[in-house]
C-alpha cells in the first residue's frame, strides 16, 4: 500500500497563497453561495462546545465544530474547528479566535491538508458581508458605520472597500475609545481611508449608508432606530439590535435560514421563536439573490437587514483554493500519517 501524507500550511503560508487577498476571497464566497443555493453542498449544523449557557460565551467563550462538503468546481470535504475566547487579548495577549481547517479528499475521504483557519475564518466572514453589500447596499453608498473595533470589523471593511465604489468615510465605534483610535489609525494607514472615531453608537450609524455590528455582546447594543432611509445593515455578531428596531426594516436576508435558527443568536431568530416574525416575511437567502432567483435591492429607500450566521462550508471553499495554490507553488510541509497502515 502507498504511504498516506497530508499538507500542513501555517498562517504565513496561507497568506503566501492569497489568504489575505480579499478580492479573490469575495469571488470564492460568491461562488459558494451559488453552489449552496443550488443544492451542491452538504452542511450539517455546527456543534458548539461551551462552558454554560449562551451568556457564558461573553467571558469563557466557545469552540465551534463545523463540517461540510462543497461540490461543483470546489469538490472538497472538510471541517472547521474554531475556538473563540473573548478574554484572550486581555489575559494572555493572544487573539480571541484560533482555528484549524482540515480538508478531506471527497473520494478516498482521507485528510489531504491541515492549515491555519484563523485567518481564513476572519477573511471569509468579511467577504460574506462584502457579497451582501454588493447586492443589497445602495450603489452610491459613501459612509460606513462600524460597531466593534476588533479584527472582525477589519475584514468587514476590507471587503466593503472592495465592493463600495463611492466609499468616502468610515466611522468606527467601540466602548473602549482608545482601542477605536488605534483601530482607526491602523486601518486608515493601510487602506488610505478617511476613518473617524464615533462618540456614540447613534452618531456612528445615523448617517451611515452601510452599518456593520461585529461585537461579542449577547445583549443588544442598538436600542433605538437610528438607521437612515436606504441603509444596509449587516448584523454579524448576533443579537446586537432590539426586536423593535429590526422589525422596522423593509427586507430581511440571511445566508441560510435553517442555520440561523439552529444557532439562535441573531435578533431575527429571537423574534421568530417568539412568534413576532414568520418565515414568509424573509425576503431571500443571499444565494437566491446571487443566482438571480430573487431580486436584491429594488430601490434606494428600502432598509435591508442581512443576518449571516456563517457556515464552515465557506471556510472549506476558501481553504480548498488555498490548498490547490500551495500545491502549485510548492508551499507547505508534507506530513506522513503512515508509511504503511498498521497491520491489524
Amino acid at each position: 500500500m502507498q504511504d498516506v501524507s497530508l499538507l500542513f500550511l501555517s498562517q504565513e503560508e496561507v497568506i503566501e497563497c492569497d489568504g489575505l487577498n480579499m478580492s479573490i476571497i469575495l469571488q470564492d464566497i460568491e461562488n459558494f453561495f451559488s453552489l449552496e443555493v443550488t443544492g451542491k453542498t452538504i452542511i450539517p449544523s455546527k456543534t458548539i462546545l461551551r462552558w454554560g449557557d449562551v451568556k457564558s460565551e461573553e467571558t469563557k467563550g466557545r469552540i465551534n465544530c463545523m463540517p461540510a462538503y462543497v461540490g461543483g468546481d470546489v469538490n472538497m470535504a472538510g471541517i472547521k474547528w474554531i475556538g473563540s475566547a473573548p478574554l484572550n487579548p486581555l489575559k494572555y495577549n493572544l487573539p480571541r479566535a484560533s482555528a484549524l481547517t482540515i480538508l478531506n479528499d471527497p473520494d478516498k475521504l482521507f485528510p489531504v491538508a491541515v492549515m491555519d483557519g484563523t485567518l481564513i475564518s476572519a477573511m471569509r466572514t468579511g467577504a460574506v458581508t462584502g457579497v451582501g453589500a454588493k447586492y443589497l447596499a445602495r450603489n452610491d453608498s459613501e459612509i460606513v458605520g462600524l460597531i466593534g473595533a476588533g479584527v472582525q470589523n477589519k475584514t468587514q471593511l476590507m471587503a466593503l472597500n472592495e465592493v463600495l465604489n463611492y466609499l468616502k468615510k468610515v466611522i468606527i465605534y467601540d466602548k473602549n475609545k482608545q482601542r477605536a483610535f488605534i483601530w482607526a489609525k491602523d486601518m486608515s494607514e493601510k487602506y488610505e481611508l478617511n476613518i473617524e472615531v464615533g462618540d456614540t453608537i447613534q452618531k456612528t450609524i445615523e448617517n451611515a449608508d452601510v452599518v456593520v455590528t461585529a461585537t461579542t455582546s449577547v445583549e443588544p447594543v442598538i436600542r433605538e432606530d437610528w438607521f437612515k432611509e436606504g441603509c444596509f445593515y449587516a448584523q454579524v455578531g448576533g443579537n446586537e439590535c432590539t426586536p423593535e428596531v429590526i422589525l422596522n426594516f423593509d427586507k430581511f436576508v440571511v445566508d441560510n435560514w435553517e442555520e440561523v435558527l439552529h444557532r439562535g443568536i441573531f435578533t431575527i431568530a429571537h423574534i421568530y421563536n417568539k412568534g413576532k416574525f414568520k418565515k414568509e416575511e424573509l425576503h431571500a437567502s443571499i444565494g437566491e439573490i446571487v443566482i438571480k432567483k430573487k431580486p436584491g435591492r429594488e430601490n434606494n429607500k428600502e432598509r435591508i437587514l442581512f443576518s449571516p450566521i456563517g457556515m464552515g462550508a465557506e471556510d472549506i471553499t476558501v481553504a480548498s483554493r488555498i490548498y490547490i495554490e500551495a500545491l502549485k507553488r510548492g508551499i507547505g510541509t508534507k506530513l506522513n500519517l503512515w508509511k504503511e497502515p498498521f497491520a491489524w
